[in-house]
C-alpha cells in the first residue's frame, strides 16, 4: 500500500503523511513515532529553544533509522546558526515558514536538501515558487496554530494554488484521516500534514488534559484570535481564549508564557491551546501507527469507492 508520488520520492517515506512542526511538541518522541510508522516526522524550531532542539535531533537518530525532517521557522531563528546546523546534520527535507524562503532555499538546495515552504495565500505561494522552493505546504485557515489574519479554507485555497503552480503540494488544515486525505488529493495535493490529529496521539508529549479536550471538542469549539494583528491564532475555546477572542489584538507572547504549564502540566488556562477545527472530528486518542495505518486504509477505501460509484 506504499504510495509512490513526488512527495514520497522527495521525502523517502512510504506514505505522504507529514507531522506538523508544532512548537515544543514536534520533537523526537512524537516525530520518531511518525517516521517509524511510514510518515515523515518533523522537528520544530518555532519554540526558539535551539539547544534543546539540537539534542532532539540527536535523539531522533537513536529512535529511528527512517527519514525525518526539520522545520525552520524563519522569524524565530534570526541571528542563529540553525541553517548551518541543519546542513551539518545531513537532513534531507526541510519546511520553512514565518518568513521568506529566499533567505535559505539556495543554501539548503546546494547541500542536497529539499525545501517546502508553508503558505496561507496564493500570493505567498507564487512568491515562494519564484524563490525556487521544491514544493509547498498549503495551509488552510481551519488549521490550528499561528495563522494569516485573513484565513482561507483548505477547500478554496488548495485548488486555487494547484491551478497556478506545478510544484508538489502538501495540504494542511483539516486533515485527520483517510477521507480528508482523499479530499486533499482530489483538490491537487500529493501529501498531507497533520497537526491536531498528531497532537492528540498517544505518543504526543502533551498532557492528557489537552488530549482529552481535543477529543471532547466540537467542530465549533475553536476561536480565531488576534485577527487584527500578526500572528493570528486558532485555538481551543477555553475561559482564557474566549476572553481574548473579542479583543481583536493583544500581546500574543504574553499569553504564551505559560506554555510549559499548559503543554506538560495540563493547566488548560495557563496559555493558549493551539488547535484546529478538525478537533471536532477526533473522538479518541490513538497511537501514531494506528493513525497512519487507518488513514492510508481509509484513503484507498474512499478512492476505490468513488471509482466504483462513479465509473468514468
Amino acid at each position: 500500500m506504499t504510495i509512490d508520488n513526488r512527495v514520497t520520492q522527495l521525502t523517502g517515506t512510504r506514505y505522504p503523511i507529514i507531522q506538523a512542526p508544532m512548537g515544543w511538541i514536534a520533537r523526537s518522541q512524537l516525530a520518531s513515532a511518525v517516521s517509524n510508522a511510514g510518515g515523515l516526522g518533523i522537528i520544530e524550531t518555532s519554540s526558539g529553544e535551539l539547544d534543546n532542539i539540537k539534542r532532539e535531533v540527536a535523539l531522533m537518530r537513536e529512535l529511528t533509522d527512517k527519514p525525518f525532517g526539520m522545520n525552520v521557522a524563519l522569524s524565530y531563528v534570526k541571528g542563529t546558526n540553525i541553517i548551518d546546523f541543519v546542513i551539518e546534520q545531513g537532513i534531507k527535507f526541510v519546511t520553512t515558514s514565518s518568513g521568506s524562503p529566499s533567505v535559505c532555499t539556495r543554501d539548503f538546495q546546494a547541500a542536497g536538501i529539499t525545501v517546502f515552504h508553508v503558505v496561507p495565500t496564493l500570493d505567498m505561494a507564487l512568491k515562494a515558487v519564484d524563490a525556487g522552493v521544491d514544493g509547498l505546504v498549503v495551509e488552510g485557515g481551519e488549521g490550528g496554530g499561528f495563522k494569516n489574519p485573513s484565513p482561507v479554507s483548505t477547500m478554496v485555497l488548495l485548488p486555487l494554488v494547484r491551478s497556478r503552480v506545478e510544484v508538489p503540494i502538501i495540504a494542511a488544515g483539516g486533515i485527520s484521516d483517510g477521507v480528508s486525505m482523499a479530499a486533499a488529493f482530489a483538490l491537487g495535493a500529493e501529501g498531507v500534514q497533520m497537526g491536531t490529529r498528531m497532537l492528540s496521539a498517544r505518543e504526543s508529549p502533551v498532557h492528557a488534559n489537552w488530549k482529552a479536550a481535543v477529543v471532547a471538542a466540537r467542530e465549533t469549539d475553536t476561536v480565531f484570535l488576534n485577527q487584527q494583528s500578526r500572528p493570528a491564532l486558532r485555538a481551543l475555546r477555553t475561559e482564557r481564549t474566549a476572553a481574548l477572542e473579542p479583543l481583536g489584538k493583544f500581546n500574543v507572547m504574553e499569553n504564551l508564557a505559560g506554555i510549559p504549564q499548559l503543554y506538560f502540566g495540563g493547566d488548560m488556562e495557563a496559555a493558549i491551546p493551539l488547535s484546529g477545527q478538525v478537533c471536532g472530528r477526533i473522538d479518541e486518542v490513538l497511537s501514531v501507527s494506528q493513525i497512519v495505518d487507518e488513514t492510508i486504509a481509509g484513503f484507498y477505501e474512499v478512492v476505490r469507492g468513488l471509482s466504483q460509484k462513479y465509473p468514468g
